[in-house]
Protein backbone atom coordinates (compact mmCIF):
# COMPACT_ATOMS: atom_id res chain seq x y z
CA UNK A 1 0.00 0.00 0.00
CA UNK A 2 1.41 3.15 -0.62
CA UNK A 3 1.65 6.24 1.28
CA UNK A 4 -0.08 8.88 1.25
CA UNK A 5 0.46 12.41 3.33
CA UNK A 6 -1.78 15.36 3.53
CA UNK A 7 -1.10 18.31 5.19
CA UNK A 8 -2.85 21.37 6.79
CA UNK A 9 -2.01 24.45 7.81
CA UNK A 10 -4.27 25.99 10.81
CA UNK A 11 -3.82 29.31 12.49
CA UNK A 12 -1.29 27.49 15.51
CA UNK A 13 -0.45 23.80 14.65
CA UNK A 14 0.56 22.53 11.01
CA UNK A 15 -1.54 18.82 10.55
CA UNK A 16 0.22 15.66 8.87
CA UNK A 17 -2.22 12.97 8.55
CA UNK A 18 -0.39 9.82 7.00
CA UNK A 19 -1.67 6.81 5.53
CA UNK A 20 -0.22 3.22 4.56
CA UNK A 21 3.15 2.00 5.27
CA UNK A 22 5.64 3.85 6.89
CA UNK A 23 8.83 2.37 6.06
CA UNK A 24 12.90 3.01 4.76
CA UNK A 25 11.11 3.31 1.36
CA UNK A 26 8.62 5.78 2.04
CA UNK A 27 9.61 7.47 4.92
CA UNK A 28 12.18 10.27 2.69
CA UNK A 29 8.09 11.29 1.54
CA UNK A 30 7.39 11.62 5.63
CA UNK A 31 10.63 13.88 6.42
CA UNK A 32 9.98 15.97 3.43
CA UNK A 33 6.64 17.22 4.13
CA UNK A 34 7.77 17.60 8.02
CA UNK A 35 10.85 19.73 6.76
CA UNK A 36 8.85 21.82 4.21
CA UNK A 37 6.58 22.50 7.24
CA UNK A 38 9.70 23.21 9.93
CA UNK A 39 12.03 25.22 6.83
CA UNK A 40 8.96 27.35 6.83
CA UNK A 41 9.10 28.39 10.60
CA UNK A 42 6.07 26.71 11.79
CA UNK A 43 7.22 24.08 15.02
CA UNK A 44 4.12 23.16 15.80
CA UNK A 45 3.29 19.80 14.45
CA UNK A 46 0.79 17.26 15.20
CA UNK A 47 1.00 13.97 12.96
CA UNK A 48 -2.16 11.88 12.77
CA UNK A 49 -0.95 8.17 12.46
CA UNK A 50 -4.88 6.94 12.49
CA UNK A 51 -3.96 5.42 8.81
CA UNK A 52 -0.74 3.88 9.51
CA UNK A 53 -0.71 -0.10 10.10
CA UNK A 54 3.03 0.05 9.83
CA UNK A 55 5.98 2.03 11.11
CA UNK A 56 9.60 1.09 10.36
CA UNK A 57 12.33 2.44 12.66
CA UNK A 58 13.09 4.72 10.11
CA UNK A 59 9.70 5.88 9.76
CA UNK A 60 10.44 6.18 13.40
CA UNK A 61 13.60 7.99 12.86
CA UNK A 62 12.04 10.98 10.74
CA UNK A 63 9.76 11.51 13.57
CA UNK A 64 12.59 12.03 16.11
CA UNK A 65 14.63 13.97 14.20
CA UNK A 66 11.45 16.49 13.58
CA UNK A 67 10.99 16.40 17.32
CA UNK A 68 14.51 16.88 18.02
CA UNK A 69 14.46 20.13 15.48
CA UNK A 70 10.82 21.54 16.38
CA UNK A 71 11.74 21.47 20.73
CA UNK A 72 15.07 23.21 19.81
CA UNK A 73 15.15 26.50 21.49
CA UNK A 74 11.39 25.77 22.99
CA UNK A 75 10.07 26.26 19.87
CA UNK A 76 7.72 23.68 19.30
CA UNK A 77 6.65 20.36 19.52
CA UNK A 78 5.57 17.57 17.45
CA UNK A 79 2.45 15.47 19.28
CA UNK A 80 1.44 12.21 17.79
CA UNK A 81 -1.99 11.28 17.25
CA UNK A 82 -4.47 8.12 16.42
CA UNK A 83 -1.90 5.35 17.22
CA UNK A 84 -3.17 1.90 16.25
CA UNK A 85 -1.80 -1.05 18.21
CA UNK A 86 0.91 -2.00 16.09
CA UNK A 87 2.16 1.39 15.58
CA UNK A 88 1.81 1.90 19.45
CA UNK A 89 3.59 -1.38 20.32
CA UNK A 90 6.59 -0.16 17.96
CA UNK A 91 7.13 3.12 20.17
CA UNK A 92 6.94 0.85 22.99
CA UNK A 93 9.16 -1.38 21.79
CA UNK A 94 11.86 1.07 21.31
CA UNK A 95 10.88 3.39 24.56
CA UNK A 96 9.62 6.18 22.88
CA UNK A 97 6.31 6.70 24.02
CA UNK A 98 7.75 8.64 26.66
CA UNK A 99 9.28 11.52 24.48
CA UNK A 100 6.09 11.98 22.01
CA UNK A 101 2.87 13.46 23.53
CA UNK A 102 0.15 10.54 22.60
CA UNK A 103 -3.33 11.89 21.70
CA UNK A 104 -6.81 9.22 21.05
CA UNK A 105 -7.73 11.80 17.99
CA UNK A 106 -6.00 14.88 16.08
CA UNK A 107 -8.67 16.73 16.77
CA UNK A 108 -7.55 16.50 20.87
CA UNK A 109 -4.00 16.74 19.50
CA UNK A 110 -4.47 20.21 17.57
CA UNK A 111 -6.32 21.63 20.19
CA UNK A 112 -3.60 20.56 22.62
CA UNK A 113 -1.67 23.52 21.90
Amino acid sequence: MPIKISTKEYKRVDLVAVSGRVDSSTAPQLENALQKIIASGRYRIVVDLTGVDFISSAGIRVLLSALKQTRRFNRGDVRLAGLGTKVKKAFDLAGLLSLFQVFESSVDAVGSF
